[in-house]
């Protein structure tokens, strides 16, 4: 793709366990994870699961992660998310893996 394709540039994503301080009642373990990459794809690897309750407290905050935000922003330094589930006490932590240029006309 080069620059006369594209009129943005986003990240792709990775959201990975980072702890679980209580009970892991969904089944997830430190190191499980999803990728979301080309603006909306999920990818979760094969034979993974990732819980419904900890992608819903995440999603919100993926669109705002996937760009370039200003330096004073909480968000740019703000990489830890929590599930909601009290027992567990799990938390998120979401990564730029990569910075990819898109066409926004394709993405309407």
């Amino acid at each position: 793709m080069t620059a006369s394709d594209h009129d943005m540039e986003i990240y792709d994503l990775r959201v990975t366990v980072d702890s679980i301080e209580g009970r892991s009642v969904c089944g997830m373990a430190v190191g499980d994870y999803f990728e979301l990459e080309n603006s909306a794809h999920l990818k979760i690897p094969d034979g993974k699961h990732f819980c419904v309750w900890a992608l819903a407290s995440v999603l919100p905050f993926l669109a705002a992660k996937q760009r370039d935000l200003g330096p004073g922003d909480w968000l740019e330094r703000d990489t830890l998310f929590c599930c909601p589930d009290p027992e567990e006490r799990l938390t998120m932590r979401v990564e730029r893996v990569r910075r990819r240029p898109m066409n926004s006309a394709e993405l309407t």
